[in-house]
């Protein structure tokens, strides 16, 4: 296992970062725990939830994952473990209808933001969170799978200024180390990085956004961007919603994600999806790798990310996840994947 500094903060993260967002539905409290400290004993030391979390969400399990891992966390040498976990950002519309945290006012300003920093330590069993990212912005911007902005949507929002005072008081309290985003674009990184300079405000360290072998839409602007503002990327969705292991191509297996919250999965509905899923099986089959490892493996190969996120709902699954560390990628299978993304290119932004 790897270890990298998470943008220019001291967090030195593990090269695979365990995600959580199924603990509290798809998995018990026990089965959250064998995964945590199956990882943690391979070595990977960096945690990312969310207050919002289970996935989907809904007001009878919110919390629960965070819940869960403070069970696990408080066993454990908590100076060797990074905890990442999120705020949520505002609700509304079909794609995040989320009226039952803080009776759905939840924006990104400072009554908001301390509320809950204060609920995810409580569920966490923690002093301090090690990084705290914002879920999604404030702002109207395209989220998850809708590719086009739009002004129409534009709506009011709180400043970024005034988001970065209020997560700075929290930062002195100590209750904070570093701050990170996520579904962001690169205006908003370069505003949180330029803000933060001009006013002496905590700069944002971390960005988490979707990045796979069907969606390379980060390396087309926000790579340069990450890359000056010297922010670290955290890729999620890195298995496409489990898409890109092959198991959903002929059928959905009766459990899985998919089979249990058929709706869950839209941004992977798209043209030219799964002609491309079934390519880099292919690819995978013909040069002894499982389809898990070709993705994995491509995604720890790109130069701009500092940690790629795995989740599981099996110890095995996440066995087989952890398992790509040991694979090099050659040059002439990155070659054979340019060509299929020639032929595919990001079918699901």
């Amino acid at each position: 296992m790897q270890y990298r500094n998470l943008g220019d903060s001291d967090l030195l993260v593990s090269e695979l970062c365990l995600g959580t967002m199924n603990y509290g539905k798809q998995n018990t409290l026990e089965e959250a725990k064998n995964q945590l400290s199956y990882a943690f004993n391979r070595g990977i030391n960096f945690i990312d939830t969310a207050e919002m979390y289970p996935a989907p969400t809904c007001s009878e399990t919110q919390g629960k994952t965070e819940e869960y891992i403070g069970k696990w966390l408080v066993t454990q040498p908590r100076d060797q473990v990074i905890i990442a976990t999120k705020i949520a950002g505002p609700s509304g519309g079909q794609t995040l209808p989320i009226t039952w945290i803080r009776e759905g006012k939840n924006r990104i300003d400072r009554k908001n933001i301390q509320e809950a920093v204060e609920g995810s330590l409580r569920r966490l069993q923690t002093d301090y969170i090690d990084l705290y990212q914002i879920h999604w912005p404030d702002r109207y911007v395209p989220l998850f799978g809708d590719p086009d902005y739009d002004p129409n949507y534009e709506r009011e929002t709180v400043a970024i200024a005034e988001q970065l005072e209020a997560f700075a008081e929290l930062v002195k309290a100590g209750k904070i180390r570093y701050l990170g985003v996520s579904n962001e674009t690169p205006w908003g990184v370069c505003e949180f990085c330029h803000l933060a300079q001009q006013l002496g405000l905590p700069k944002i360290v971390s960005i988490q956004n979707a990045f796979n072998l069907t969606n390379r839409v980060f390396q087309i602007n926000l790579a340069e961007t990450c890359r000056f503002h010297n922010v670290g990327l955290i890729a999620y969705s890195t298995l496409g919603f489990g898409h890109l292991t092959g198991k959903y191509l002929s059928q959905t297996p009766p459990g899985s994600r998919i089979d249990l919250f058929p709706k869950f999965d839209r941004r992977y509905r798209k043209p030219h999806f799964q002609e491309a899923v079934q390519a880099y099986v292919d690819l995978s089959d013909k040069n002894g790798l499982t389809p898990v490892q070709l993705a994995l493996g491509f995604v720890r190969s790109r130069w701009f990310v500092t940690s790629t996120i795995i989740a599981a709902s099996t110890l095995e699954q996440l066995q087989e996840n952890i398992s790509c560390v040991d694979v090099v990628l050659t040059p002439e299978i990155l070659t054979e994947i340019d060509q299929i993304h020639a032929r595919y290119p990001n079918p699901v932004p």
